[in-house]
């Protein structure tokens, strides 16, 4: 019975992260716009930001609380599922022709951060160097993306008014969806932190494999959304872009916020090491540099990519596990 709880408050807590991230992106984009802030520069920044909280919540919650391999396996494992699930699906179904300087400067950073956090594993633990790395790579990936909004709105022309308020029940109802949004993305958190931590305890599985596994793949629901309406509009810009840009906020703002919050250098086991973070450098290998080299994403990509991420559960679950 009480395995049965908790397991029922595991996924409340699910559903609170993802309802709650919803309400909160739309808010937060309410509020840019009717502020006067354009479209684009919302999008790069603050669409961008909100879209990775829930990810971000768990993580820093996770470190606080002491479960370090739950806050490092949601993080990278959230990419991880990005990339050899999300990402490939939109791949198989939406394969095309890409301009690739929309995409060289988010595919370099993603793989450089990738890069960091692999030679993180390696040394055994996120120190102070490799943090402010990755939060400089963070401070970039913001810059560049605010700077080719800013680009685009001066070659495109940006005469988009500010947007009006139709009354106060707009504002009322708007103010409310950020309030909720954001006490149901940090109460969901918290009891996706808590009752993980304690799922593992009573199956025996490791927090490591929860958080790589049903965490990640939980709080990543928002870019799986994200795509699955992209794949019915047929925009594939719009999903790998959007995938992208979470990633590196994953990696880039999640790991230090976690060695900050944990109050020392966040300590990698070894099993992450050899597995979970090698991962992710491969995965995003296989997504971004055949993209990068043929100016395209193609179907075999997305195929070899959920294979990869079939055999990384495999070997999450039965081997590194056992």
């Amino acid at each position: 019975m009480e395995l049965a709880m908790v397991i029922v408050l595991f996924l409340a807590g699910i559903i609170f992260i993802v309802k709650g991230g919803d309400y909160f992106v739309d808010a937060a984009s309410w509020i840019a716009e009717v502020s006067g802030i354009p479209k684009l520069i919302v999008g790069a920044t603050i669409v961008s930001l909100a879209t990775t909280l829930p990810e971000m919540l768990v993580s820093v919650m996770a470190a606080a609380k002491g479960s370090v391999d739950m806050a490092i396996g949601n993080a990278v494992g959230s990419v991880t599922a990005n990339i050899g699930l999300i990402m490939a699906i939109s791949l198989i179904c939406m394969p095309g022709v890409i301009k690739r300087a929309d995409y060289l400067m988010k595919s370099i950073l993603m793989l450089a951060a990738a890069i960091l956090v692999v030679m993180a594993g390696m040394a055994g633990e996120m120190g102070t160097a490799l943090t402010v790395a990755m939060v400089i790579v963070f401070l970039f990936f913001l810059w560049e993306n605010v700077s080719s909004a800013l680009r685009s709105m001066k070659t495109n022309g940006d005469t988009e008014p500010r947007r009006k308020v139709s009354g106060k029940k707009e504002v009322a109802a708007n103010l409310v969806k950020f309030v909720v949004g954001a006490i149901g993305i940090v109460w969901g958190a918290d009891l996706l932190v808590d009752n993980g931590s304690a799922l593992a305890s009573m199956v025996g599985i490791p927090e490591r494999v929860i958080g790589v596994t049903i965490i990640a793949v939980g709080t990543s629901l928002p870019e799986l959304v994200t795509t699955i309406t992209a794949i019915i509009k047929k925009q594939s810009s719009l999903s790998a872009g959007n995938i992208l840009g979470a990633n590196i906020i994953d990696l880039t703002l999640i790991l230090p916020l976690s060695s900050l919050v944990s109050g020392k250098a966040l300590p990698i086991a070894e099993t992450s090491a050899r597995f979970d973070l090698p991962a992710c450098l491969l995965v995003g290998c296989i997504a971004l540099i055949p993209a990068m080299l043929f100016k395209k994403f193609q179907r075999w990509q997305g195929l070899l990519l959920l294979a990869v991420y079939a055999v990384y559960l495999y070997l999450t679950c039965f081997v590194s596990a056992a």
